[in-house]
């Protein structure tokens, strides 16, 4: 259905920039086989009129004209849906190149790499990169491991509803949610997907390492307004206390621990092979520091203690 939807799309647009004249809707049905095939006239109407609303929407510029019978027709023309000569300097081109290693280990490696060669074939400059030779260490990675990624991309791209099986860190085991996906946004090294669970009725954001199985999308449309900014990395970031106001006290493994090191606001070493820290306190903080398992103790403040405790317990009885 798909391949038949485009083909017929592209022999529309080859009917319309290829005449030098405005075609009628007459001429155009007895020229492409599809709208010789359609059943009667309102279902060829139908037809043509959806075909001409999703070209204008890929951006061919259409026109409609009224001839002296008064018979209207249509054409697309040439000038009118040509684009400039892309003029692209030498900075300017090493840095479509680091963008476009980026992502070298994602779906979109394979766009990237074509667009660059479709822009060096129009004559966009390949040699004399500045970030070559004693900056080529400087080169851009986002590492994509998570089977997640490309389905969740694609969806978000599409607006398509999608079921997944999550598991959240304090659960043994995963749940299913139904999420309209808005976007999705790299933090730290991981991966998130920010959108609409449907049962809870409200926002939420997901970390794609702890989707399971796979992610099936849905053909509904969706059903929750998406909004125009989507701040993922806000959100995880003050669930990782990055906005915290209070301090939380834990004892670290000498030599371990290193994020956790960065982020305290005090240490005291120790002479017992741990160290006191004194790190910022929000919302997020206990699935954090579970992450490094025996090498941390919370010494307080005796909630995180307990969420922390709780969370281990739910790993322990996976």
């Amino acid at each position: 259905m798909a391949i038949a939807k485009a083909e017929r799309l592209m022999n529309l647009a080859l009917c319309l920039l290829g005449t030098r004249r405005p075609l009628s809707k007459r001429e155009l049905r007895g020229s492409i086989e599809a709208y010789m095939e359609a059943g009667n006239d309102e279902s060829f109407n139908r037809m043509f009129e959806r075909d001409k609303d999703d070209l204008r929407e890929l951006g061919l510029v259409i026109e409609t004209v009224e001839n002296l019978e008064g018979e209207t027709g249509y054409l697309a023309r040439r000038d009118s849906n040509r684009l400039p000569p892309v003029s692209l300097d030498a900075e300017e081109a090493a840095a479509l190149g680091l963008a476009a290693k980026v992502w070298q280990q994602a779906r979109l490696a394979g766009a990237a790499s074509g667009a660059l060669q479709k822009l060096r074939a129009g004559g966009m400059p390949e040699a004399g990169n500045p970030y070559e030779g004693q900056h080529s260490a400087i080169e851009p990675r986002i590492p994509v491991h998570e089977a997640a990624f490309e389905p969740l991309m694609l969806a978000c791209r599409d607006r398509r509803p999608v079921v997944f099986d999550y598991r959240k860190s304090t659960a043994a085991r995963p749940e299913t949610r139904q999420v309209e996906p808005w976007a999705l946004e790299c933090w730290r090294g991981h991966w998130y997907l920010a959108g609409y669970d449907r049962e809870r009725g409200a926002e939420r954001v997901f970390r794609l390492s702890r989707i399971t199985g796979k992610v099936r999308s849905r053909a509904a449309k969706y059903t929750a307004e998406v909004p125009d900014v989507v701040t993922v990395r806000e959100t995880v970031a003050s669930w990782a206390g990055e906005s915290a106001d209070r301090s939380a006290l834990i004892r670290l493994r000498a030599g371990a621990g290193y994020p956790l090191r960065a982020k305290a606001t005090a240490v005291h070493e120790g002479k017992d092979g741990w160290d006191e820290l004194e790190i910022p306190y929000g919302h997020g903080l206990d699935a954090w520091l579970v992450e490094f398992g025996p090498d941390v103790v919370v010494v307080g403040p005796a909630d995180l203690r307990a969420d922390v405790v709780d969370r281990l317990r739910a790993v322990a009885g996976a």
